[in-house]
């Protein structure tokens, strides 16, 4: 066997022997290191996506309560005002039929009257005659 290669092969074991003997291979122990930084990045961010998550059914909830709220209270508006219209129309048809028996009254009594004058200026001329 080549010396040289002899005494490469003696070098490389010993080289073999103290890597291993210091722990995980050289870049191993940096990708470790990594892998766990990582690890708790993720689980970071889970959890607040997770809150983002909770907030967000949350303020949907409150919105839609919100939106039931509103709702009711413009239902309720819109039933005063119905009320209301009902009560106007009510009050104006009252209104109008006391305003036509008035008129009715008054062109019975127009009457009456035109006829008792009539009758009177009747009698008169018969008088006079």
């Amino acid at each position: 066997m080549n010396p040289l290669i002899s005494a490469a092969s003696v070098i490389a074991a010993g080289l073999a022997v103290r890597l291993a003997s210091i722990g995980p291979g050289v870049g191993q122990g940096g990708a470790i290191q990594r892998l766990e930084k990582a690890r708790a990045r993720l689980r970071k961010v889970e959890r607040e996506a997770d809150q983002l998550q909770v907030n967000g059914y949350s303020t949907i909830e409150r919105e839609k309560l919100n939106l039931i709220k509103s709702t009711y209270k413009t239902s309720e508006e819109l039933q005063n005002y119905k009320n209301e219209t009902i009560r106007f129309d009510h009050k104006r048809a009252v209104q109008q039929v006391r305003e036509q028996v008035f008129q009715q009254v008054l062109k019975g009594a127009r009457g009456t009257l035109n006829s008792s004058l009539n009758k009177e200026l009747h009698l008169r001329t018969i008088n006079e005659k």
